[in-house]
This record gives structure tokens, C-alpha cells and sequence, in this order.
């Protein structure tokens, strides 16, 4: 004898009747919800005004949202880190490596950032790594010009018949990458900016342990920097004035004269 119960029950039957039962329970709690007033003086999320982040630009202030209410590792044993905040500071390296008033060759927020390295406030304001990336192939064109141009030393042993030794091809062996990387080294390059320059005192970076920069990677940062401003001039003032810083303000003092 057949039950007077379905044996089965088929699946849209099944979502219908759970869709129902969910509306009928969340309903009354959503109303229960939407009953309640705040208490006095309490103010929802959505009413928080964000005029106060607002003052400062993001390269120069971390916005709020990107900052964690509590710390969760300790404080290193070190000494405190700090960089530079001081505009005039900044000016004077510019006009240093820029020549007189290269501070106004560029903008204030293209300045900092120039001079803003990824480590320092977890990248959150901002940092010169596309400006380096764009500053590094001109500095790269600029050297192999230049080491092109360079003389070579003559052969003792040259044989008439080679036929492929042709005076175009002199200077092809300068532009080997062991050459381009012993011109443009890091150190020599860290070297330039601490020297000449003075660029550790307005670079913006954290180094690892604040009480051994050079083994937190200075010199890599420094080099890095470099390139940074190049590529600055590049976008603010187009490739002819950034070849020419290159050339002028960071292959000249290395000893390739161009």
C-alpha cells in the first residue's frame, strides 16, 4: 500500500521551503533591529568624518585606514630611526645634485617621492620605485653612449685579414654587462650621493638595524635613489633635461666623460 507521504521531495521543492523558513526568522529580527536607537551621544561608523586625514597629502601623512590600532611585535632593541621632515633640507640637496634652483624643477610631492624608499612606512606613503625603474634606463643609454665612445687600446697583433674588424666596431667590447655593472656599481654609485651629494640625509627609507646602515642596504638605497631622481626630471621635465642630468651630474664625476 503506497504511504499517503511523498518518499522524496525534489530539490526546488526543498530550496522553496528553506527560503521561506529563513524569511520568516530573519524578518522579525530585522525589525527587532532597526527598532533600537542609539544611545546618546554614540555616533554610527558612517558618521565619522574623515576631514581630519584630509589636511595632509598621503606623502606625507599615512591615512588612518592603513594603520593598525595596536602594534603586534615589540620594539626592536635599537635606536630610533628618524627621517627627514625638514623641506629646506630637502631644497638644498636638490639644488646640489640639479644645479642652482633644481628644487624648482620639480613639484613638492615629486620631490619627497623621489626620495622615498619602499621600507619607510611600509611603502604606505608612497615610494620611488617606478621613478628609479624609468631613471635606471636612462642612466643605463647614457653609459653604454658614452663607453661606446671611448677609446680602446690598439691591437700589437692585428691581422690584415680579418675582415671583420671595421673602425664602426671599435668600441663594442666596452658595452659588455661586467663593464656597464663595474661603471654603474651600487657603491660607487652610494659613494657619488654621499659625497657630492648628501643624499643620506633627506633619503626617506628604515633600515633594518639602525645601528648598521651599510648592512641594512645603504648603498643599495642610495644607488636606488639616484636613478629615482633621474627618472623625476624624466617625467617633469622630459628625457633631453634627464639625459643630460645623467650624463653631467652622475657619469661625468664616475670618470666617464661624455
Amino acid at each position: 500500500m503506497k504511504s499517503a507521504n511523498p518518499s522524496y521531495v525534489c530539490a526546488n521543492c526543498v530550496r522553496t521551503l528553506r527560503s521561506q523558513n529563513a524569511s520568516q526568522i530573519s524578518v522579525p529580527a530585522i525589525r527587532a533591529f532597526s527598532n533600537k536607537t542609539p544611545a546618546r551621544g554614540t555616533t554610527s561608523p558612517s558618521e565619522h568624518s574623515p576631514r581630519l586625514y584630509h589636511d595632509q597629502p598621503r606623502w606625507k601623512q599615512t591615512p588612518a585606514a592603513m594603520k593598525m590600532p595596536i602594534r603586534l611585535r615589540p620594539q626592536p632593541k635599537q635606536p630610533v630611526w628618524n627621517v627627514n621632515a625638514n623641506e629646506e633640507r630637502l631644497n638644498h640637496a636638490y639644488d646640489l645634485f640639479l644645479g642652482k634652483d633644481g628644487s624648482a624643477m620639480l613639484d613638492e610631492e615629486t620631490k619627497w617621492l623621489a626620495v622615498t624608499h619602499k621600507s619607510h612606512d611600509h611603502g604606505r606613503q608612497g615610494f620611488n620605485d617606478r621613478l628609479a625603474y624609468l631613471g635606471k634606463r636612462i642612466v643605463d643609454l647614457q653609459a653604454s653612449l658614452a663607453l661606446l665612445a671611448m677609446p680602446i687600446p690598439p691591437s700589437l697583433h692585428l691581422n690584415p685579414e680579418d675582415v671583420f674588424v671595421h673602425p664602426a666596431l671599435e668600441g663594442l667590447e666596452n658595452i659588455t654587462p661586467f663593464a656597464k655593472q663595474t661603471v654603474l656599481d651600487k657603491s660607487r654609485l652610494a659613494q657619488l650621493a654621499v659625497r657630492k651629494y648628501g643624499l643620506e640625509k633627506v633619503v626617506r627609507w628604515k633600515p633594518k638595524k639602525s645601528d648598521n646602515l651599510e648592512g641594512s642596504g645603504l648603498s643599495a638605497v642610495l644607488a636606488h635613489t639616484l636613478y629615482s631622481i633621474i627618472g623625476a626630471v624624466a617625467l617633469r621635465q622630459g628625457g633631453e633635461v634627464a639625459a643630460k642630468t645623467a650624463r653631467e651630474k652622475i657619469l661625468r664625476p664616475l670618470g666617464l666623460g661624455v
